[in-house]
């Protein structure tokens, strides 16, 4: 909903986001509907090259599957055959990556559609459960709910820690990997839980997203610089990542259920501290990896979904119409182009990644989102 009391936004911001997204319409959705998709398998291929052929398949990943599945299911309404193409995708993450056997979804499957690494995680159990309520959220259809509630009830039975935490990785058969909870996982699922709730009133998913966050606050930020730690605070070699204390920032700041929680007031009184130490206000990279008590990188890499979490997350921060419109146009100068965009640039802004992931639009896209409601 617009903030009446927020400054109309300037017409430059309006035109500069027009011409990008527009951009991700012609030239970014058009690559994973046509040179980007695997028709005899029915999934993205895993990456495309500069000249849109893709690289060789090494394998497919569930997590792909359901990011794209996100994708499309977002553009139902807006893209030539989007409700077909998001069928498919939902259809392939059983087809191919269910498994029937243990429960749960495969990792991935191999060039010919064997399944590949067997293994149970997290991370792609919280995007299946993400995709699924964004495509329910559009088609209303009994399946979908159903396969979104079996993705709610192997979390719970079997990743949950019950700490409000949950593990990492597990077996085939759900067999302990030793793995622990890891920030990147938790916060993804944190983001399903989100999407789950905006699609359906449900009390145990809301219990879960409040233990989540409690137990986050408690196991992971650093009690000195209130950052978010990729691991436990108490494990050795921890670092914490500009681009997610910003996605971080941007679930909590924009849920009522969790804006003002502990967890939301610790990233925000931090949020400057990261701009300082992981933004730079020149060219304004985001740094890939900070550790607690240097000023310089542990890994300088800028990596374009930083860079739109980044941006998503301004659209949340009071007085930053100059800030967004300087970072929109560092995403738009740096980062896309003709042929789709750049993946990763190195410390001193050289592509160091040339092919292009089938992982990426839906960064792009929920950026997107969060300026377009914005500048609504």
């Amino acid at each position: 909903m617009p903030d009446a009391s927020r400054p109309a936004p300037a017409p430059e911001l309006t035109a500069l986001f027009a011409t990008v997204r527009q951009h991700f319409h012609d030239v970014i959705v058009p690559m994973w509907q046509g040179p980007g998709w695997n028709a005899e398998l029915a999934l993205p291929y895993e990456s495309l090259d500069t000249r849109h052929k893709p690289l060789e398949p090494q394998r497919y990943r569930a997590m792909a599957c359901a990011r794209q599945l996100y994708v499309f299911a977002s553009l139902i309404g807006e893209a030539p055959q989007a409700e077909e193409r998001a069928g498919a995708l939902f259809r392939s993450l059983q087809r191919h990556f269910h498994d029937g056997e243990h429960g749960g979804w495969f990792y991935s499957i191999d060039p010919q559609g064997v399944p590949l690494d067997t293994g149970k995680d997290l991370y792609t159990h919280a995007f299946i459960l993400f995709a699924c309520a964004h495509y329910w959220s559009k088609v209303r259809e009994p399946l979908v709910e159903s396969v979104l509630n079996a993705a709610l009830e192997v979390i719970a039975r079997r990743f949950a820690t019950g700490d409000g935490l949950y593990e990492a990785s597990l077996g085939r058969d759900w067999s302990t990997r030793a793995s622990g909870p890891l920030q990147n996982p938790l916060m993804h699922l944190a983001e399903a839980f989100l999407a789950t709730l905006s699609v359906r009133d449900d009390i145990n998913v809301r219990q879960a997203l409040l233990a989540l966050c409690d137990a986050m606050f408690k196991h992971f930020i650093d009690p000195q610089q209130r950052v978010m730690m990729e691991k436990p605070v108490k494990a050795v070699d921890n670092w914490f990542e500009p681009g997610h204390q910003f996605e971080w920032y941007y679930l909590l700041a924009s849920s009522p259920l969790l804006r003002g929680g502990k967890l939301h007031t610790a990233l925000d009184s931090s949020f400057s501290r990261t701009e300082q130490q992981g933004v730079s206000p020149q060219s304004g990279a985001v740094c890939a990896m900070l550790s607690l008590g240097s000023q310089v990188p542990r890994d300088a890499t800028q990596r374009i979904w930083a860079q739109a979490e980044y941006l998503r997350a301004l659209t949340l921060r009071p007085g930053n119409q100059g800030a967004l419109l300087h970072q929109l146009r560092a995403l738009q100068q740096h980062f896309l182009h003709a042929k789709g965009w750049n993946e990763c640039l190195d410390a001193d802004g050289t592509v160091s990644r040339q092919d292009m992931p089938s992982t990426t639009p839906y960064h792009l896209l929920t950026c997107y989102r969060g300026l377009a409601d914005y500048l609504a």
